[in-house]
Order: C-alpha cells, then sequence, then structure tokens
C-alpha cells in the first residue's frame, strides 16, 4: 500500500488515503516519487474550475521520481534512472496534430493528475514516452518545478518571438524560471506583481528584472511582448495597453476569468494576442538541455505529502516566492 492524497470531489479539501501501488502497464514505468511540485493548475483542478477530472483523483503533474519497475515493452528507460512526468501525459498518436510534431493540441490528449494518476503519493505510474530524463546536476525538489512552471513557461517565451523588451503578469513560478533564462538570452525584463507586493518585486529584481511593479502600473518602456501567468483575464487589455505597435501578448495559463472588454485601439498597430497549450515533446527535451547551461535555479518551499492543502492554501494566497514542492 502507499500514502496518497486524494481529490474525491472539486470544492472539497484532498484528503489522506492508503492506496494499492499501481502496476506498470504496457510501455509505463512504476515510479517511486520524490518530489513532487504544486501547480496553479491544481488549484484550477481542486477547485472545480477545469471541469473533467477523473474522480476519485490523485493530483499533481511536475513529478519526480525513481524508476523501480517497467512494463511490457519499455525501452527508454531501466529500473534506479530518475526521470520527470509532465502534464501531458498521453496522447492518440495517429491524428494531424500528433503526426506534425504538435501533440499538444491532440484532441485524445490525457494528462497528469487530472485523467492520469498524479504525483501527490509516494508512487505513480507513467508512459515512458511522455517522461523526460532529469538532468544530473538537479536534485529532485529543485527538479519538479521544471516539468511544468518551466516547461509551459519555456513554451510561453518561446511564442513571443524575437524580442528584446519582456514583460511578465504574475511573478510566481513558471515567472522565476522564464526571468533566468531571459537574463541568461540579455532580455530587458519587466516584473508585473500583484498591486503593493513589494516582495514579489524584490524577487523578480534579484533575478534580473530592471523593471518591478504593480500589474496595474504601466512600464517605464513600451514592450516587446508580455507573458501573462496569472489566471486573471484583466490583465489582457493591460499588457495589450504595455505592449509597443507589432507587439505580442501571450497567455500561458491553461485556465483564465474571463477577458474584459476593450477597445480596438489597444489591439490595433498589429498587437496580437496567443495562448499556450499544454507542451509537445519537443519543448520538453530542448528545455531539459537549456536548463542546466543557463543554469535555472528554482526557489522552492518544501511541504510535506500530507501538508498537500495547505501547500495549496499557501499557492492561493500567494504566501511564497518560487514553488512549493510535496515531498513524500
Amino acid at each position: 500500500m502507499m500514502r496518497a492524497m486524494v481529490l474525491e470531489q472539486p470544492g472539497r479539501p484532498l484528503e489522506p488515503r492508503s492506496l494499492p501501488v499501481p502496476r506498470p502497464g504496457d510501455r509505463e514505468l512504476l515510479l517511486r516519487v520524490e518530489a513532487c511540485a504544486v501547480c496553479r493548475t491544481d488549484l484550477h483542478i481542486v477547485d472545480g474550475e477545469l471541469t473533467e477530472p477523473v474522480l476519485p483523483l490523485v493530483p499533481g503533474h511536475e513529478i519526480v521520481g525513481r524508476v523501480e519497475a517497467v512494463g511490457p515493452g519499455v525501452t527508454r528507460f531501466r529500473p534506479g534512472d530518475r526521470v520527470g512526468v509532465p502534464w501531458l501525459g498521453r496522447t492518440c498518436g495517429r491524428c494531424g496534430y500528433c503526426t506534425s510534431g504538435r501533440e499538444n493540441l491532440c484532441p485524445g490528449a490525457r494528462f497528469t493528475g487530472y485523467q492520469l494518476p498524479g504525483g501527490y503519493a509516494e508512487y505513480t505510474v507513467a508512459h515512458e514516452d511522455f517522461c523526460f530524463a532529469i538532468p544530473a546536476s538537479y536534485d529532485a525538489v529543485s527538479a519538479a518545478p521544471l516539468l511544468c512552471a518551466g516547461l509551459i513557461g519555456y513554451r510561453t517565451l518561446s511564442k513571443a518571438g524575437d524580442v528584446k523588451r519582456l514583460g511578465i503578469y504574475g511573478f510566481g513560478a513558471a515567472a522565476h524560471i522564464v526571468a533566468q533564462i531571459a537574463r541568461y538570452r540579455k532580455l530587458e525584463l519587466y516584473a508585473f506583481t500583484r498591486p503593493g507586493d513589494v516582495d514579489a518585486q524584490a524577487f523578480a529584481r534579484s533575478l534580473g528584472a530592471v523593471w518591478a511593479g504593480g500589474a496595474d502600473e504601466r512600464p517605464s518602456e513600451p514592450l516587446d511582448a508580455a507573458l501573462i501567468f496569472a489566471p486573471a483575464g484583466e490583465l489582457v487589455p493591460a499588457a495589450l495597453a504595455a505592449v509597443a505597435p507589432g507587439g505580442r501578448v501571450v497567455c500561458g495559463g491553461i485556465h483564465m476569468s474571463d477577458i474584459p472588454s476593450f477597445p480596438y485601439a489597444l489591439l490595433w498597430e498589429e498587437r496580437s494576442i496567443c495562448s499556450v497549450a499544454n507542451l509537445t515533446r519537443a519543448d520538453g527535451e530542448a528545455f531539459m538541455a537549456l536548463a542546466p547551461q543557463v543554469p535555472v535555479h528554482t526557489t522552492t518551499t518544501v511541504y510535506r505529502l500530507e501538508d498537500a492543502n495547505k501547500a495549496l492554501d499557501d499557492l492561493r494566497a500567494g504566501r511564497f516566492t518560487g514553488a512549493a514542492v510535496l515531498v513524500p
């Protein structure tokens, strides 16, 4: 048996459970979980804002674990390997999106800690094709935020294109990783936090931001692109107002509140808005190669597995900088 934190019904706290250790199926890995980061998407699932979880559910999709056993047909990993498990857990492999390297858009995709078993547990299983080798320079706790905050942040940044001045709205787990990549690439970084959050603004400056202020403020210079990680639709017109003509606003979250109406003048002059959906395996391989070169250092707050509800509450309230990580 294993310990796990389980979502029985959205809107209620996770409940501690003793569950059978899962068995790996075809091309699956059985992983002993070493660490699992806590993502804002987990909050959206627990709060019922993402409406298609398979219940009862073990959440968590930023998993670092050791391979304990392998199922039939596994060729990429073997027992003892340390691997990471991201949000995208399976795809059909046959549709036009899958066959063109855009499996992040597969209509049959299934997601870790949502429709597949997650990492808020001592053990989990994952398909080998959707796992990544963890760079040797990272321990489990430091590596866990790379599996979503890092990967989605990396894909969101790539959608911004070739820019010089970059703004980030919502300076949480993803932003603190993107900031380090931006500094590595010698970009000018402008950080937007909750109004009055001087700690987050100081954190952003420590990571290289040349300007940091509230999301209700305008930056000192017009931006070439703005990335939005906070799930607040009202930030879209604010970001459009902050970007220069030809600039792009990239929405990096899987869930966002409704975007309010705004005057066409904010979109005019060839400004654009786009979203990011999930990740591709190519994103994962590229980011895992880049992270140790930067090198990306993650800022983490560690919680016991049994304290998962406190970690979620602290994330909701913005009580820490960087990422929360559960350790069984």
